[in-house]
C-alpha cells in the first residue's frame, strides 16, 4: 500500500478525498498525519489527539462489485479490522459498540469514519478514517476515551500500530464479496458491546427506554428486543446506547 506522511493537517479524510478526485486511485493508499489540526468523528464531531501520540490515518480502498444497498458490510470489515489489529497487540476485553466504536471493556479506543466514493451510482471505492488512541493519557472532558498506554501501561510505537492496520484492512477487505456477508456479520455480531443484555437506551426525544441488543440487519440497523417482546430496528440517529 502507498503511504503519505504528513506533519500537521485539517483531516486526513478531507485531504485524501481532495486528493482522489485529482489522482482518481485505483489502489490502496494511506495518509497518515502526526497532528490534526480538525480531525472528524461521526456525525460532525471533531476527533481529540495529541500530536504524535496516536494513530490517525486515513485508508482510501477500491470497491468491486458491492452494491450500494450493502455499504454496512463495509463499516463491518473495517471495524473488524481495528478488532484484530488490537487483539494482535493483545489489548483486552475488545467489543465493538454498534455502529463502529472499538472498546476495550466500557472505553473507547477507536473511532471510525467512513465515505463512500460513488461514480455513476456505483460504489468505486471507500475512504477509512481511523483514529486509534495509542499513547494518549488525558483526555478533555472525554470519561469513557482510552488508549493503549492506560490500558496496558505501557508504550507503544505508532509505525507498529499502522503497520498491523493496514496488514489487517486489506486482508478483511479481501473478504468484501457478497459469499462473505453472512460470515462477516455473524462475527460482527458477536462482538457487538451489549449483545444479550438489558440496556438502557435514549430515543429521539431524549426519552429513555430499555431494550436488549439482538442483532443488526443487513442495512446495519441495531434490531434491540423491547419490553413488549417486539423487535424494532433503529438507524444512528434514532436511538443512543447509555453504558
Amino acid at each position: 500500500m502507498h503511504i503519505i506522511k504528513v506533519d500537521a493537517i485539517d483531516s486526513t479524510n478531507i485531504f485524501l478525498r481532495d486528493l482522489n478526485r485529482e489522482k482518481q486511485f485505483t489502489d490502496s493508499v494511506c495518509v497518515v498525519a502526526r497532528k490534526q489540526l480538525a480531525g472528524k468523528g461521526q456525525m460532525g464531531t471533531i476527533w481529540q489527539s495529541n500530536p504524535g501520540e496516536n494513530l490517525t490515518c486515513s485508508v482510501f480502498m477500491p470497491v468491486k462489485g458491492v452494491e450500494l444497498a450493502d455499504q454496512f458490510y463495509i463499516s463491518i470489515i473495517v471495524s473488524l479490522a481495528v478488532y484484530d489489529t488490537l487483539n494482535e497487540f493483545e489489548i483486552p476485553k475488545l467489543s465493538i459498540k454498534w455502529p463502529n466504536d472499538i472498546l476495550s471493556d466500557k472505553q473507547k479506543i477507536c473511532g471510525i469514519l467512513i465515505e463512500n466514493v460513488v461514480k455513476n451510482g456505483s460504489l468505486i471505492g471507500v475512504i477509512v478514517g481511523v483514529g486509534i488512541n495509542v499513547n494518549q493519557i488525558q483526555f478533555d472532558n472525554l470519561p469513557l476515551a482510552t488508549s493503549l498506554k492506560l490500558i496496558v501501561g505501557q508504550n507503544y510505537d505508532v509505525e507498529e500500530v499502522l503497520k498491523s492496520f493496514l496488514t489487517k484492512i486489506e486482508e478483511r477487505f479481501l473478504m468484501l464479496n457478497v459469499y462473505n456477508f453472512i460470515k462477516l456479520k455473524n462475527e460482527y455480531e458477536r462482538l457487538l458491546f451489549r449483545k444479550n443484555k438489558p440496556s438502557t437506551f435514549l430515543d429521539v426525544n431524549g426519552e429513555s427506554f430499555v431494550g436488549i441488543i439482538q442483532s443488526i440487519t443487513k442495512e446495519g440497523r441495531l434490531q434491540v428486543l423491547l419490553e413488549d417482546e417486539i423487535i424494532s430496528d433503529f438507524d444512528l440517529k434514532e436511538i443512543k446506547l447509555l453504558y
